[in-house]
């Protein structure tokens, strides 16, 4: 998480008129698949891929393996649009968010929202660079 000057400021470059972001993951015959609400578009993890390699058979989410690290890696890169964010955020994203989603009620889905993605990028940032006692 060093050499980033603010990997909150993509938070301040959205404007009033962005739609609210926000990320669906179900499952459809047996497979993980995750869409961005706000484009229709479904994620895909080739961009990831391109930075770390732990999934090249696509994402899971739930608990703390190469599945979920693609995901939060995926999810990070194409919320806030900054590699250097992404990467240096993505394995704590996974620990403390991706882990923990749930495909549950009667829609079978999770959702994931902008203000949620928020509050772990700064829960993250603010432990990283917290003193230590």
């Amino acid at each position: 998480m060093s050499g980033i000057s603010d990997p909150r400021s993509h938070v301040q470059s959205r404007t009033s008129t962005d739609p609210d972001v926000i990320y669906v993951g179900y499952r459809r015959r047996g497979r993980a698949i995750v869409e961005k609400q706000s484009d229709q578009e479904q994620l895909t993890p080739e961009r990831s891929l391109e930075l770390a390699s732990h999934s090249p058979s696509g994402f899971e989410w739930g608990y703390g393996g190469s599945g979920p690290a693609q995901l939060a890696l995926a999810l990070l890169l194409d919320y806030t649009d900054d590699e250097d964010v992404a990467l240096a955020e993505y394995m704590s994203f996974k620990t403390e968010v991706v882990s923990q989603l749930e495909c549950t009620g009667a829609d079978g889905c999770w959702r994931l929202t902008e203000r949620e993605i928020d509050a772990a990028l700064r829960e993250t940032v603010d432990e990283a660079v917290a003193p230590s006692i």
